[in-house]
């Protein structure tokens, strides 16, 4: 399967045939369908919950009026009042402390509500604490050698490290810090190894844990960051260390609501995610941080209020991208500013990171079509690309994209620091549980998958180089043994069709109801039959197409991203009749607003 050329035997017709998206649409819950108009949703609406949330049995209200009401006590997180009282008393006693997050969006999210919970609230002097963030490329994910090795020569050396978005399964680092006599409060949302919590870490706070009762599995790292800080913040003041009238942590869910977002954690039956992510849009929205100002500036007037998708692919990726690319420091400064000119002087390295990652994930993505294409030959229930010259910083993008288009799970391998190893990042498809399925790698062939973890939809893994085909085959059993003889292919899911007189703001309005969108949450996506009246390329790379779709009489604005591959012919012409998958948007230019409506796909029919 891996290297030389496309299999002769399969046709271009069978390939296409392979990677053509199908328009389906989703399966209704026909129960929650009813629940739904008979609590007063529209019809519409009700089509929206009933094909995302199948056998949803809890309150409606909790998903269609998101509020911190639906949130649950921190103390139902196992380990949460033994990790809150040794936080508190390490601010009580005047100790050093360590902050280490992951590098990513919810890394830093939950690092700013760390920092100022200890700082702001807490009254720990910032010389008390230290900033431990690992490099992506230089260090890896996680509590990693080298992180351990920068914080045991710290001086004066802390004696407490508190994590956030990793350290589940980092026993061995662990360990290494708690003989140095430092104690680790693990808090983190990743899928626990089955050995379970790490043995040495004196607590360990993550929701995924077996025995833990809090009821929301799906939270992301800085929602248990944020919960963890609030329960120490009640220690602290019952202990009598703070006053009573100290304030909570609210107006910190700004934060959680972007790493939230950002993460792709569920915002489905998740009544917690669905109510931070709304309450911390409200927050954002006050254009209270210059954070939040110098990027509405960025974006342009138009693009406020944010919302979920302004957090997911405008935020989000400029703070990935700099973690990416170089030392994640910069982003945690842009979250930090406290001025509008700094902020802008920290966001500016921000976009041009941002820039250079996107000129790398598309020559990699090319790069990995390519390979992808000639493993296709043989029809695999995944794909595992090797690209012995790419960069780490853009694997889980690559992967993601490569699902997309070919409707397959996906890991993508490049060089990890350490010699001979590989480092990759996956993404998988709905029906496959990605951590599961390396779960059973490691124990089909343990020697070539020495270090793992993630959760059902992405995972990271360290696969040495002399192992990679080994690694593949068992990647492709244990993937093959998860989803049986399924047919594999892209797939467009549909809330089925609009008609003519639904293509309207008033329609949007209807949908933006049941907001935020996200995963597991999915903004809506319709289909309908069109006629292309114009169309035209757009963009910088001229990859875009502008398009008027006419129907019924009425004609209606497009865009259709990423539409036209380099080199190739426009999928579709002036005075085709067209069957497209399309979301509904608000384009609002010099402060008017029209509807626009957004392909995801888009098909020749026969005249």
């Amino acid at each position: 399967m891996p290297g030389g050329c496309l299999d002769p035997d399969l046709s271009r017709s069978s390939l296409d045939e392979l990677t053509r998206p199908r328009l389906l649409p989703r399966e209704r819950d026909a129960a929650l369908y009813r629940r739904a108009q008979d609590a007063g949703l529209s019809e519409l609406q009700a089509r929206v919950l009933a094909g995302r949330l199948a056998g949803y049995a809890g309150p409606l209200e909790a998903l269609i009026d998101p509020a911190l009401r639906h949130l649950s006590h921190p103390e139902r997180l196992a380990d949460a009042r033994r990790g809150a009282e040794r936080i508190a008393r390490a601010v009580s006693e005047g100790e050093h402390i360590g902050i280490l997050t992951d590098y990513d969006v919810d890394g830093i999210t939950s690092h700013v509500v760390i920092l100022r919970a200890l700082t702001e609230l807490f009254g720990v002097p910032a010389n008390r604490l230290h900033s431990l963030i690992g490099h992506r490329i230089n260090d890896g994910y996680g509590i990693s050698l080298p992180l351990v090795e920068r914080t045991l020569a710290l001086k004066p050396r802390p004696t407490l490290v508190v994590t956030a978005d990793c350290g589940s399964s980092d026993e061995p680092r662990i360990a290494r810090l708690r003989d140095a006599g430092i104690d680790v409060v693990v808090t983190d949302h990743h899928a626990l190894p089955q050995a379970g919590p790490p043995a040495s870490a004196y607590a360990t706070i993550n929701p995924t844990r077996d025995d833990c009762d809090y009821p929301d599995k799906t939270i992301a790292g800085c929602m248990v960051a944020w919960l963890m800080m609030s329960l120490t913040r009640a220690v602290l003041i019952e202990q009598g260390v703070l006053s009573g009238s100290t304030p909570k942590l609210a107006p910190w869910l700004s934060y959680v609501a972007l790493g939230t977002v950002a993460d792709c954690v569920s915002l489905g039956g998740s009544a917690a995610n669905r109510a931070v992510v709304t309450y911390g849009l409200r927050l954002i929205n006050r254009m209270q941080a210059p954070c939040w100002r110098v990027m509405a500036e960025r974006l342009g007037s138009d693009s406020v209020p944010f919302d979920a998708e302004t957090l997911a692919f405008q935020m989000g990726p400029r703070i990935n991208a700099r973690s990416r690319l170089d030392d994640p420091y910069a982003a945690l400064h842009f979250m930090l500013a406290t001025d509008d000119d700094l902020a802008r002087r920290h966001l500016q390295v921000l976009d041009d990171d941002n820039q250079a990652r996107k000129a790398l994930e598309a020559d990699m993505v090319e790069q990995a079509r390519g390979l992808a294409l000639t493993q296709l030959a043989e029809a695999p229930p995944a794909l595992v690309i090797h690209l012995p010259q790419g960069h780490a910083g853009v694997q889980g993008i690559v992967a993601s994209r490569l699902v997309q288009t070919y409707g397959r799970p996906t890991l993508v391998l490049t060089p990890a620091t350490a010699p001979e190893m590989l480092t990759g990042s996956g993404r998988s498809i709905e029906a496959l549980h990605l951590r599961d399925a390396l779960q059973r790698v490691h124990e089909l062939a343990p020697e070539s998958l020495p270090r793992f973890g993630g959760h059902r939809g992405a995972a990271g893994v360290g696969v040495p180089l002399g192992e990679l085909e080994r690694f593949r085959d068992a990647f492709l059993q244990a993937v093959g043994e998860q989803l049986g003889g399924r047919e594999l292919y892209p797939v467009v899911r549909t809330d089925g069709e609009l008609d003519a007189a639904q293509l309207s703001l008033a329609t949007l309005d209807e949908l933006a109801a049941l907001a935020p969108y996200g995963r597991e949450f999915e903004a809506p996506l319709f289909e309908a039959t069109f006629h292309v009246e114009q169309l035209r390329a757009v963009g910088a790379e001229g990859n875009h197409l502008m398009l008027e779709l006419s129907r019924d009489a009425s004609v209606t604005r497009a865009i259709w991203f990423r539409a036209l591959a380099p080199g190739a012919a426009h999928p579709i012409a002036v005075g085709d009749r067209v069957r497209c998958g399309f979301k509904l948007s608000r384009n609002r230019w010099k402060g008017r607003e029209s509807l626009q409506l957004m392909v995801e796909h888009a098909e020749r029919l026969s005249a």
